[in-house]
């Protein structure tokens, strides 16, 4: 009888988006979220945690990585369509924009806790210290546009640098943590040079062309969305460097270490007062029209918050929490559940 009931809120609600009620989405009371593999590991921690609390409901997580996610959560209303997306940056313009397109109309913003987007690299390789202006130079497809890259040792970038060759395992361009590298370093790297800093304000599109387009010759490789697994292969190879969140340094510090960053190394302290160039905050979007058809969305988010604090769940796992106005801020939000307002958005 209680699944005949919850069953027909959603079937009201589907009949009335115009949809044919099948796929992933399952029954009325599940929650599909996909997304960020960098948000993936909290928000899986707080759907095991609700499930516990909530018996006969199934919360799915799948971790494509932020664009992918958007795709599929931004592709319309009703059961086969996700819930809720884990994002490792804010939304895009262009994304916001498809949702509506889509149906999409109502998006929510909850901002979750803030990550630091850390080089890491073997335990049993040379220490490395480098700039955001030097992971430019060794990555950038034309640093500084003057020409294709052809620097082959990290000396090549910078003669204070030892003589390593370049080698960066990364995500790929669907994943957020890839956006975030392109706005954290690449970009900042690039801006050091005043001609760049002119060009943004000239030309946009070509100076996004110069500062962020990644080289294509081998010595960026890109690793997929599986941390994990490109953890095993930077401490398997002295020298080669990675890309990804604090949370999976954190969890395997017996077998890789943060790269430093201007003299900063990743820290709860240098990530939650953004002293760290790596700091981004993380997010989950939550899908406004499938709010009322599913009353355990507004649980599932207050759960989140229960588990975000500090000294909370989360940040034993990795996440920095917020302090002071961004904490009261996101406290709010996840009851408030506002659309987010895209004026801002980019």
């Amino acid at each position: 009888m209680n699944r005949t009931l919850a069953a027909v809120p959603l079937a009201a609600f589907l009949a009335a988006c115009g949809s044919n009620g099948g796929g992933a989405g399952g029954s009325s009371g599940d929650i599909r979220i996909v997304g960020s593999s960098t948000v993936y590991p909290f928000t899986k921690a707080v759907a095991e945690d609700f499930m516990k609390a909530n018996a006969g409901v199934n919360v799915t997580v799948e971790s494509t990585g932020t664009g992918a996610g958007m795709k599929l959560f931004c592709a319309g209303v009703g059961s086969q369509y996700p819930d809720i997306e884990d994002a490792s940056r804010q939304i895009k313009k262009s994304e916001y924009d498809a949702c509506v397109q889509n149906g999409v109309k109502t998006v929510i913003e909850v901002p979750v806790g803030i990550d630091g987007l850390t080089i890491i690299e073997a335990n049993s390789g040379p220490a490395m210290n480098l700039t955001q202006a030097d992971i430019y130079k060794a990555l950038a497809s034309n640093p500084f546009g003057k020409g294709l890259n052809k620097a082959q040792t990290w000396k090549d970038v910078n003669p204070s640098l030892p003589a390593v060759k370049i080698r960066v395992l990364g995500p790929p361009p669907t994943s957020g943590t890839r956006d975030s590298l392109a706005d954290l370093y690449l970009t900042k790297g690039c801006d050091t040079d005043p001609a760049m800093k002119a060009l943004a304000k000239s030309n946009e599109d070509q100076h996004k062309q110069v500062c962020t387009k990644i080289r294509e010759d081998g010595v960026y490789v890109e690793a997929g969305e599986n941390d994990n697994l490109l953890v095993q292969k930077v401490s398997g190879d002295p020298g080669t460097l990675g890309v990804l969140g604090y949370s999976y340094l954190e969890q395997n510090a017996d077998k890789v270490r943060a790269v430093q960053i201007a003299g900063v190394s990743p820290t709860e302290a240098t990530i939650a007062d953004l002293t760290y160039p790596g700091a981004r905050k993380l997010y989950i979007y939550v899908k406004g029209e499938h709010v009322s058809a599913k009353p355990k969305l507004k649980d599932f988010v207050a759960q989140y918050a229960k588990m975000w604090g500090k000294g909370g769940p989360l940040e034993r796992r990795g996440l920095v929490p917020f302090a002071g106005a961004d904490a009261t801020a996101a406290t709010s939000q996840s009851t408030a559940l506002k659309p987010l307002d895209a004026s801002g958005l980019k």
